[in-house]
């Protein structure tokens, strides 16, 4: 909160040249006055004298060329200057009524000027743009972030910007305006010439990029309202997570592939889980040897989490001979661009019909491993995942199975009964 200007007024006393009473009369300082540098004293005077003024014998106001002190008057606990008489004791109760109303104008206008002040500001800030603030944003909160989390804000600023036509100032974001842009979304077509519109699940991760930038728009004071609490995101859809059968991933094992590095890189992803980034950026100095047991030690490029995961014995025969602690495990395995013709081919040979994705060998890890009764806690956990809800997808995919298998044996004789 903005701290008040200093202006106080007080009831003060002048005595007269000629004879032995004083002048009442109201001094505030200081007062700022447009066209001044420095602050002024202004003295209001009421037309009252006192003569029977107490003074406090204890507090010096001022000594003459002569040595003679001159003191200044007792004030009350109220700070209401004390006279003997009855007549001077109401003259000094008027003038701190007078001194009050005083005080209340110096402080009203100050609020007025802090409140006029901060209505400038806030239209001043309503004229930012939107767009360029979730560039500065997006440039502070991931310069640090994972290529596909800063593609994604970047992808968010390019729908806002269709969909306002070129530029969005803060003023006019409201509730509505939101709505409005959580249907284009939805409604929003695929990039690169494709024909269709993106996912549901692609909507909703640029509408909650959205509200995080609305957030830390109020955060920064560029809007009065936390409107990021007051829309709602976009519900996720369930979607199909293509995975691996023990059988299919036998095959592929079985299966040579042009890029050899690939194929192991891949199995081990089904091994181990992780991602095609942390596999392409794992060096040697990250795997460690303990009683016998291989563990990885190392940070995931997505979340930045710092992950510690046993691995089996397979998978680290998947690594290759051990080379120098800086060496990368997986050198030349390709980015996710350079790997579909390979890839494809690859799973065809083993005879896959599937739609099959490097990314599928770690739901590969995650179905598997609660297909064979391993807790979803512990699998969230090797997974990386920062919620577990995340891992119960995987675990709707168990269920599908179950149901599935619940049908597979039909007895003949019950199968026409009602």
């Amino acid at each position: 909160m903005k701290q008040l200007a200093k202006t106080k007024v007080t009831v003060r006393l002048r005595k007269a040249e000629d004879r032995k009473e004083w002048y009442v009369y109201i001094e505030s300082y200081p007062v700022e006055v447009c066209g001044k540098k420095t602050p002024q004293r202004f003295r209001e005077y009421l037309n009252r004298t006192v003569t029977t003024v107490e003074w406090d014998k204890k507090r010096t106001a001022r000594t003459d060329a002569e040595g003679i002190k001159s003191y200044k008057p007792r004030r009350s606990d109220n700070g209401i200057i004390m006279c003997r008489s009855e007549s001077d004791r109401e003259i000094m109760l008027y003038a701190d009524a007078v001194r009050k109303i005083r005080q209340k104008e110096y402080d009203n206008t100050d609020l007025y000027s802090d409140a006029e002040n901060l209505l400038a500001q806030q239209k001043q800030k309503g004229k930012v743009d939107f767009i360029k603030y979730i560039a500065a944003t997006a440039s502070k909160r991931h310069a640090r972030s994972s290529k596909s989390i800063q593609i994604n804000w970047q992808r968010t600023r390019e729908f806002l910007k269709s969909y306002s036509k070129g530029s969005l100032i803060f003023s006019q974001i409201d509730s509505r305006m939101a709505e409005d842009f959580k249907l284009y979304l939805l409604a929003a077509p695929l990039g690169g010439g494709k024909k269709g519109t993106i996912s549901r699940n692609t909507a909703g991760t640029y509408f909650s990029i959205f509200k995080a930038a609305l957030k830390q728009a109020f955060i920064d004071g560029y809007l009065t309202v936390d409107l990021s609490s007051k829309i709602k995101g976009i519900p996720d859809e369930d979607s199909r997570r293509e995975y691996l059968t023990i059988e299919e991933l036998n095959a592929l094992a079985q299966t040579p592939c042009e890029k050899d590095v690939l194929k192991r890189a891949a199995l081990f992803s089904a091994l181990t889980g992780l991602r095609h980034s942390d596999i392409q950026k794992l060096r040697w100095k990250e795997i460690s040897l303990e009683d016998g047991r291989a563990k990885l030690h190392f940070t995931q490029k997505k979340t930045k989490g710092v992950e510690y995961m046993p691995i089996s014995q397979q998978a680290l025969d998947l690594c290759g001979e051990p080379r120098l602690p800086g060496q990368l495990v997986f050198e030349d395995l390709p980015d996710p661009s350079w790997i579909s013709r390979p890839f494809k081919k690859w799973v065809e040979s083993a005879g896959i019909k599937k739609n099959i994705t490097f990314h599928c060998f770690r739901h590969t890890f995650a179905t598997l491993q609660l297909s064979s009764g391993t807790d979803i806690y512990t699998v969230s956990k090797m997974l990386g995942h920062t919620n577990v809800k995340t891992t119960e997808i995987y675990a709707k995919v168990i269920d599908e199975k179950k149901n599935r298998a619940s049908q597979a044996i039909q007895l003949e004789s019950l199968k026409n009964k009602p």
